[in-house]
């Protein structure tokens, strides 16, 4: 899986005691990916990623089985042809890695969360002899989630949850045999748990997508004017239901909540970094009028008034 992950356009930035960190970046962020290889033919991979968008070049024929949870932010994936869907926080992805390569799209610009491969040839064996007294045939998994090319989603899984966020802030002493355990476990799981019926994933036309982010780039990039939905409906030749529907979709919450806190965390930003400026000035930058209502919406995003931000 390591000399796929140098195949598929990442840079390794060190490797030492088992890790190797590989390092994906361009003109809209980056972020890292910590390899660990658990078993000979299993990886465990620790994605942190503040990234908007990317192209990958990953390509690979060999069989894979590939384990996805979500542990925050979100990611656009192609769930057919010209149709596109996205994995939210708390989300289990499985696939292949048959569709793996082209153009990859985080809305929130950022992702974390942890990655189990299975390279089956190389793996199915260990597996199997890491439980001696469970029968534990990979290839069977596999099929069991990975019966189509597009990838199976699990929403709101708390058991497969509980069991991702036990991996985080592990000793560094017991990593090697702490991982291994939980690999199996999460496998024992799998192998157990009855197989969902196909989750009907809501999805959207690749022409309402594009015409969703280049409404989203209008509002971010003006935040001194606030549009209403009726004249964004108009203005991108979107119907209102279906706009509403897809930025929701596609950022995970309506558009005036989403953009009320987009426009509190930029006056953070400027509250922060831009001393020169007035409390009322950064008010009117980010689009209120009003001192108090400002005052008020700041609060209740980021939890405090802005001198109180400004100040601690």
């Amino acid at each position: 899986m390591e000399e796929i992950l140098k195949n598929g356009g990442l840079t390794l930035l060190a490797k030492s005691d088992g890790c190797a960190v590989y390092q994906l970046k361009n003109e809209t962020g980056d972020g890292t990916m910590a390899f660990y290889e658990v078993l000979p033919g299993v990886s465990l991979i620790f994605n942190d990623l503040h990234i908007s968008s990317w192209e990958s070049n990953f390509h690979t024929t060999e069989d894979l089985f590939c384990i996805d949870h979500c542990r925050e932010g979100r990611l656009e994936y192609e769930a057919g042809q010209d149709v596109f869907s996205y994995v939210e926080a708390g989300d289990v992805k499985l696939d292949r890695r048959i569709k793996h390569s082209g153009h990859f799209s985080l809305p929130l610009s950022h992702y974390h969360g942890i990655t189990v491969s299975f390279h089956l040839p190389e793996a199915a064996g260990p597996v199997s002899e890491a439980i001696p007294e469970y029968h534990m045939d990979l290839y069977s998994v596999q099929k069991k989630y990975c019966s189509e090319s597009h990838p199976m989603i699990l929403h709101n899984a708390p058991s497969i949850g509980h069991i991702f966020s036990e991996l985080y802030d592990v000793p560094a002493a017991i990593k090697p045999q702490y991982f291994r355990l939980k690999v199996m476990e999460l496998l024992l799981f799998l192998d157990a748990m009855e197989c969902p019926d196909a989750h009907v994933q809501p999805y959207f036309y690749r022409s309402h997508v594009e015409k969703i982010k280049a409404m989203y780039a209008l509002m971010t990039g003006d935040l001194e004017h606030h549009y209403t939905m009726e004249y964004l409906s108009l203005h991108f030749d979107i119907p209102l239901t279906t706009m509403k529907n897809c930025f929701k979709g596609m950022f995970g919450c309506p558009i005036n909540t989403y953009m009320r806190t987009y426009r509190m965390k930029q006056a953070a930003v400027m509250l922060r970094d831009r001393r020169e400026l007035s409390v009322a000035e950064v008010s009117g930058l980010v689009g209120y009028d009003s001192a108090s209502k400002f005052a008020a919406a700041f609060k209740d995003v980021m939890g405090r008034t802005p001198l109180e931000y400004r100040n601690n």
